[in-house]
């Protein structure tokens, strides 16, 4: 077979459209443009108006943590108990960090690991009655 005989391609539909514009832009005709936005360009970081209102904003947002309160009440229960906190760490499943940062107050409340705690050292941490002992009854079925 010859090269001839395979059917020539032509060109892709971006290609001849954007080929046929400039052609039709070099005749003096109208051509329809449109910019496309931020094109080519790194845009990315633009400092806006709802930037700037953002900025001026005074309220300060930010999460709530474990109060000093609760932090104390874990140290004291696991003192009492004879334990350190790498052992409440263990005896929780959570890592002694974790126990640190609740002590420190620097945790956001996680009510997960507050009911652990709270039932290895047998010391309320939520609620109204925070350093109460847990009552312990019978359980819900």
């Amino acid at each position: 077979m010859a090269e001839s005989d395979w059917p020539k391609k032509g060109p892709m539909a971006a290609q001849a459209k954007s080929k046929s514009s400039s052609l039709a832009a070099q005749r003096g005709e109208d051509v329809e443009a449109s910019k496309k936005w931020a094109a080519g360009q790194n845009k990315q970081h633009w400092v806006t108006k709802n930037t700037a209102e953002l900025d001026l904003e005074t309220e300060e947002l930010h999460h709530d943590r474990v109060t000093l309160e609760v932090g104390r009440v874990i140290q004291q229960g696991w003192q009492s108990e004879g334990m350190t906190q790498k052992d409440l760490a263990t005896k929780t499943n959570e890592k002694p960090q974790v126990v640190a940062d609740r002590e420190r107050g620097r945790a956001i409340p996680n009510n997960q690991v507050l009911g652990k705690i709270e039932r290895a050292i047998g010391l309320k941490l939520r609620g109204k009655a925070i350093g109460k002992p847990i009552e312990k009854g019978p359980r819900a079925k």
